[in-house]
């Protein structure tokens, strides 16, 4: 059964959202604090965490940081909530490391759909440990990837964006797909953070001058990773 940890300092938000959780199948455990999450976290890894941004004694942004810092916890997959619904702020907290981010106030409805989406996509790119596309070797457990067996260091985001496209090499993703995806369903960001993260992992993956561009941009259609 996929457990579900959530970390909020509002009792009674806590129990709406584990209410609805519960009668969709899911274990659900509660923490009132971020130090008492992390504790929790590391005696039993959950499924999925769900975090508050603005928590006593810890941040869910501070949290999140921490988390994504640890070899044993750096995949875990991470929902933050938060009553900041600007668009800097989701940008702060996706970049972070969140895998979504929801503003307050939500359905439970749309929470419970989010969680099993991203329960989906962990398990999508965890039933296999790594990618190989021509030169490239991609080590999904460890968050590395390697071209012509040289390391090239990546962000959060562009690891996900990479990894999303290696999986189906030569096909074209739209700029919504990728937001969707990498960033989460119903997060209202501009496609230009998608074209801003793609410049950089295009970037990076040069790692010499005459390296072929891997990356391929089809105008008003997307991105997509050359075919070997």
């Amino acid at each position: 059964m996929n457990d579900i940890l959530i970390a909020d300092d509002e009792p009674n938000q806590i129990e709406l959202m584990k209410f609805n959780l519960e009668k969709n199948g899911f274990l659900v455990k509660s923490a009132y604090n971020g130090e008492q999450a992390l504790d929790m976290i590391y005696e039993k890894k959950p499924t999925v965490l769900i975090a508050d941004w603005m928590m006593p004694k810890m941040s869910g942004i501070e949290l999140c940081r921490i988390l994504r810092s640890n070899k044993d916890t750096k995949l875990l997959p991470i929902i933050m909530l938060s009553a900041r619904s600007e668009e800097a702020d989701k940008s702060i907290g996706l970049d972070t490391g969140a895998d979504d981010y929801i503003s307050k106030p939500f359905s439970p409805m749309e929470l419970v759909s989010r969680v099993k989406a991203l329960i989906r996509r962990t398990n999508t790119s965890m039933s296999i440990d790594e990618l190989i596309v021509g030169e490239l070797k991609i080590s999904l457990s460890e968050m590395q990837v390697f071209r012509n067996d040289q390391l090239i260091k990546l962000g959060p985001k562009e690891f996900k964006l990479l990894t999303l496209l290696a999986e189906r090499p030569g096909h074209i993703f739209s700029r919504q797909k990728l937001l969707d995806t990498v960033w989460g369903i119903g997060i209202f960001i501009e496609d230009r953070t998608v074209d801003v993260h793609m410049s950089r992992l295009r970037k990076a993956l040069r790692i010499n001058e005459t390296d072929t561009d891997l990356i391929r941009t089809v105008r008003d259609g997307g991105y997509g990773l050359l075919k070997p």
